[in-house]
């Protein structure tokens, strides 16, 4: 099933924007899930994972930045992202990792310009 991620928007530079995903999956928590992102005209890259057990791990360029977080009881995860910058500007994604072809969804557009 597609996963819908919410929270984009456009930002200055230097400014945040927390990023929502849902899932309905009964195995939600089992699952590692992360962000993904997909700047126009490049590949999809992996921003940020968090595991079942909670550890993370990041792209280099948004670590210190960035901060993701999971809510089992919500079958939720987040992205905190601090300190925009315009490099920044991407579709972001949330799936599992590793990622499921049948769970990409439309994502969430993230502009950060002035």
């Amino acid at each position: 099933v597609p996963l819908q991620a919410s929270g984009g928007g456009l930002v200055q530079p230097g400014g945040s924007l927390r990023l929502s995903c849902a899932s309905s999956g009964s195995i939600f928590s089992r699952n590692a899930w992360g962000w993904y992102r997909q700047a126009p005209g490049k590949q999809r890259d992996f921003v940020a994972g968090i595991t079942s057990g909670g550890r993370t791990n990041y792209l280099d360029s948004v670590v210190g930045r960035f901060t993701i977080s999971r809510d089992n009881a919500k079958n939720a995860v987040y992205l905190q992202m601090n300190s925009l910058e315009p490099e920044d500007t991407a579709i972001y994604y949330c799936n599992t990792v590793p990622w499921d072809a049948e769970a990409w969804g439309q994502g969430t557009l993230v502009t950060v310009s002035s």
